[in-house]
């Protein structure tokens, strides 16, 4: 699989989102209830939903994130020869979490940086990159 950041806006035909968490100085994932790896907060985007809602939604149900400032990074696309699908990455600082609400995801971490068991390894590492450009 391939990943490719774009400035923010080029694609326009969204599908998905995806949230890069910061919480307490740390970034923030979710490990899904099938899985042992870690994951971004993000997902589909749902019929008449815009992105920053999917973003701020997915946010809540995949981390339980209760009080945050959000805003948007970039653009990407993900996919293989075959076909692939669009969407916006978000920047989240997340305040304060709650209880992770019923859902797919099993627990929420914070790391220092990026481990090594990602669930999407070839598209996580190539998103953080495009908010250490910005942060410098």
């Amino acid at each position: 699989m391939m990943c490719q950041t774009y400035e923010l806006y080029t694609l326009g035909e969204y599908r998905y989102v995806v949230v890069l968490s910061l919480y307490r100085g740390k970034i923030l994932l979710s490990r899904h209830k099938e899985r042992d790896t870690w994951e971004t907060q993000g997902g589909h985007i749902e019929p008449g939903e815009s992105p920053l809602d999917a973003a701020k939604r997915e946010l809540f149900e995949e981390a339980g994130a209760i009080s945050f400032t959000i805003t948007p990074l970039c653009d990407y696309w993900a996919g293989d020869a075959a076909g692939g699908s669009a969407g916006m990455v978000f920047v989240a600082e997340i305040r304060d979490l709650g209880a992770l609400p019923e859902s797919e995801m099993a627990e929420v971490g914070t790391f220092a940086a990026l481990p090594e068991n990602l669930t999407y390894r070839d598209i996580t590492p190539v998103l953080f990159a495009e908010l250490e450009k910005i942060r410098g």
